[in-house]
């Protein structure tokens, strides 16, 4: 009977793990040093901020995993192998693999600034960032975070909640500019100072300071040569996939772990899988490395029919995120880039409260729609992806746009606007055709 190995318990090695299961009775092992047991990583803030317990973040019950036989193994795994397909784990056992897939996820961006391996320094990541955030938070009075994106802005949330004062270096002049189109980025950024958050722009991480004792008492500003003293230094300047350790292994890595469309590597019987894994030839319009839940979860079950002789190819279809920047829940489906290129033309609302906004961007010439960009407002992801995928006129989707709103049922509607705004650019008369309704909108998804 094949033995499958699993390194790394997140989304994608549990997913690999549940599909391989599904599909065979082959012998399943995961191993993980991080935690024993699967949890949601991107719950982790929750925990922090009260909402969850750390059990509850787990989604299946301790159990499961004899129920369905599959061994975890909370080890640390030293060495590959992969000549005699051997794992050297740190307690000192070897584990013998028929197939092994490498689900190393992602690793904190650490760019050699001075007293960065200080105590009461991490990013937000592991499980272990969260121990480390929660032992210097009680009496904290400053923390200071270096880095924006998504990463930032959650540890940001995450002190506030507490009421722990917090100053944000990013290097960017508005937040997550080089992914936002500059209106919602300035948005972002203003809600971001509205909530008290000390947010400079512009700005890196010179140095962090040593209080004497091999911890962490300030940072200083490299543009400016100030000192912000703080109790906690939080480095969310990006992750990289966690393969550094797999450099000299003979494996063919860039900045992940090459893998073809069937998520193989260049060693027999070897895959890589979600944050670690770099797609040779990815799809038009993506990146190599894509980390990201979903794209995680979908290469999970993708290597999982690949191991059992059912040839798939991975693809992870339309392009599609979400997350919230304190109050504001952000969505984006398809192509909405930071930088509108030539051919493509943009429809852009903004309410008067500056927490809400609607973009669809659309092809000049045909005029088919290419992306959505929502905040503060939610669309339905089924919706959006049909209309994307049967590039659709730009004025049959606003006709339909109600279709798309899923805000619940009391919530004031904004489609009217966006339409308003495009009829004064385009001197049109589009007007709204249909209604919320889940009648309406399982009928069209249907068509």
């Amino acid at each position: 009977m094949d033995h499958v190995v699993i390194i790394g318990n997140g989304i994608s090695g549990v997913t690999a793990a549940r599909w391989v299961r599904k599909l065979s009775d082959k012998k399943i092992t995961i191993i993980s040093s991080e935690s024993k047991h699967f949890f949601s990583r991107t719950a982790l803030m929750y925990i922090y901020m009260g909402h969850m317990r750390y059990e509850d973040t787990k989604p299946y019950e301790d159990w499961f995993w004899k129920k369905n036989r599959i061994e975890l193994i909370h080890d640390h795994v030293d060495a590959i192998d992969f000549d005699n397909n051997t794992l050297s784990l740190k307690k000192g056992e070897a584990v013998k693999y028929d197939k092994l897939v490498l689900a190393l996820g992602s690793k904190s961006n650490m760019f050699g600034w001075p007293g960065q391996d200080l105590k009461a320094v991490s990013g937000l990541y592991h499980l272990q960032d969260l121990h480390n955030m929660e032992a210097y938070s009680k009496g904290l009075k400053r923390a200071v975070i270096c880095g924006g994106g998504l990463i930032g802005i959650e540890m940001a949330e995450m002190f506030h909640s507490r009421n722990i004062p917090v100053t944000m270096l990013v290097r960017e002049e508005s937040y997550w500019n080089n992914v936002l189109p500059a209106e919602e980025s300035q948005m972002v950024s203003e809600h971001i100072k509205k909530n008290h958050i000390d947010l400079r722009l512009g700005v890196n991480l010179g140095e962090i300071k040593d209080d004497g004792t091999g911890t962490a008492c300030g940072v200083v500003v490299k543009e400016s040569g100030e000192q912000i003293d703080c109790g906690y230094v939080g480095l969310t300047a990006g992750v990289s996939p966690n393969v550094g350790w797999l450099k000299e292994s003979g494996l063919d890595i860039g900045r992940g772990i090459k893998v073809n469309a069937h998520l193989q590597t260049n060693k027999p019987n070897v895959y890589a899988i979600g944050d670690c894994a770099e797609l040779e030839n990815p799809n038009t319009g993506r990146r190599g490395v894509e980390a990201i839940w979903y794209t995680g979860r979908m290469m999970g079950e993708t290597v999982a029919y690949n191991i059992c002789d059912k040839k798939v190819a991975y693809d992870p279809g339309l392009w599609f995120n979400s997350a919230k920047f304190i109050d504001i829940e952000y969505q984006v489906y398809g192509d909405v880039p930071a930088q509108m290129p030539e051919d493509m033309a943009t429809l852009f609302w903004k309410h008067d409260d500056n927490e809400k906004s609607i973009r669809i961007n659309y092809d000049k010439s045909s005029k088919v729609v290419l992306g959505f960009n929502l905040f503060g407002i939610r669309y339905r992801h089924e919706v959006c992806e049909k209309w994307i995928l049967n590039q659709t006129h730009i004025e049959e989707v606003l006709q339909n746009l109600a279709l798309a709103n899923f805000d619940p049922e009391f919530c004031k509607m904004y489609e009217q606007n966006l339409i308003d705004t495009y009829n004064n650019q385009t001197g049109q008369s589009i007007t709204l055709k249909s209604k919320r309704g889940l009648n309406k909108v399982l009928s069209f998804l249907s068509k």
